[in-house]
């Protein structure tokens, strides 16, 4: 699948913030993240290799970092197959592994690289734990990763830095600071659909957790929301088509995973889902992107609401109990595609009366303005709106 474009270049990105496209901004990896070195030098040859400038200059790691092994990743594929068909449907990069040993305090942060008897004495130990765990099924070679941190070592000492006086030294001098989040809230491993989720907090508390900004500082949170729904990998999907509505989706929006290649599982907008997301983020306004793979559909559905499958009645909120959501009917409401291009359009009042419509009722629903719109591949096919005053306005 394409990723980011700018400038006419595709350029995908995993463990690098996107803020790198932006040539006068300064990027930082929190300490929330799970750090893979590999995949750091890696993704900084690729975009050099495709014409960015100066993107060793403008990116720093917090030394508080976990490190993400290639261990946790061979880890990573075993668990998935002791869990068989209750698999979670990981990346397979070792996300979930290096997060547990975060939580079990054996796991390595960044800082501890730099000493090389230390680093060396705990990914030994965590080697042999593994080794316990899994035997001959461990295809890993721990002194290979050694040799290969001897490498990245020296490389890495200019890239780290204090996170926590960077940020404190930013925000003291009133510098305009953008959070980037890598995953959705029903990804969240408190509030999504528990335990088909990711091994961290990918909602507005993260934020706090892992970069430590200053909660009264926080001015917006845009809520990215697509303009119908997508998810890879396993887990609860209430409105998932798996007809010709979802296959047409998954062709048009070029629907698969960045960092798997998977196709993405597609279906309509759940507001359901976008209010509950709403009451745990806060969102101040949405960014709704890629309306335009809805042009050429004759008819529109929105999920509004769940119906109860014992008493018949409307949720008043979303079911923690995956068994008891499976069961749930979802209520949909249906308006008129436009099925005309919306590529064109400038601003709100160019867009088709249908789609119009569409994000209104999208705003009733959540209570929520759409403050940009997303109207083609590039950056250039954004539509900026001023934020009404009152929905519905």
């Amino acid at each position: 699948m394409p990723g980011t474009l700018a400038n006419g270049v595709s350029l995908d990105f995993h463990l690098l913030p996107s803020g790198l496209i932006n040539p006068s901004c300064m990027s930082l990896i929190g300490s929330g993240v799970v750090f893979h070195a590999p995949t750091f030098f890696r993704e900084l040859e690729t975009l050099e290799a495709k014409g960015l400038s100066n993107v060793r200059e403008r990116i720093v790691v917090s030394d508080r970092c976990q490190v993400n092994l290639d261990l946790h990743a061979a880890v990573d594929g075993l668990e998935e197959v002791e869990l068989g068909e209750r698999k979670i449907g990981t990346t397979g990069r070792g996300i979930g592994p290096s997060y547990s040993t975060k939580a079990t305090r054996s796991g390595i942060r960044v800082h501890e690289i730099f000493d090389e008897n230390s680093f060396e004495r705990k990914l030994r130990k965590l080697a042999r734990e593994y080794s316990k765990r899994f035997g001959d099924l461990l295809q890993y070679d721990v002194d290979d990763e050694i040799q290969r941190f001897r490498e990245y070592r020296p490389k890495l000492a200019e890239f780290c830095v204090d996170a926590v006086h960077l940020i404190q030294n930013m925000q003291k001098h009133n510098a305009k600071i953008l959070v980037e989040g890598a995953n959705a809230l029903m990804l969240d491993i408190d509030y999504g659909t528990y335990p088909y989720v990711t091994s961290s907090n990918t909602g507005l508390g993260g934020v706090f957790t892992g970069l430590a900004i200053h909660p009264k500082k926080i001015d917006q949170i845009i809520g990215v929301v697509k303009a119908y729904t997508t998810r890879v990998g396993e887990g609860i999907f209430k409105t998932e088509d798996l007809g010709e509505v979802g296959t047409k989706l998954q062709t048009i929006g070029r629907e698969w995973g960045t960092s798997t290649g998977r196709k993405r599982r597609c279906g309509w907008i759940d507001l359901v889902v976008l209010k509950y997301s709403t009451a745990i983020n806060h969102y101040t306004c949405f960014n709704l992107s890629k309306l335009d793979v809805l042009d050429t559909f004759p008819v529109v559905k929105l999920a509004v609401a769940y119906r109860d499958p014992d008493t018949g009645d409307i949720l008043e909120n979303f079911p923690a109990d995956l068994s008891f959501l499976e069961r749930c009917e979802v209520v949909y409401e249906e308006i008129e595609g436009w099925q005309q291009s919306t590529r064109l359009a400038a601003t709100f009042e160019d867009l088709p009366k249908q789609a119009q419509i569409y994000i209104k009722l999208i705003e009733e629903h959540c209570g929520v303005p759409v403050a940009w719109i997303g109207v083609g591949p590039s950056r250039e096919d954004m539509i900026a709106r001023p934020i009404p005053t009152s929905i519905g306005s």
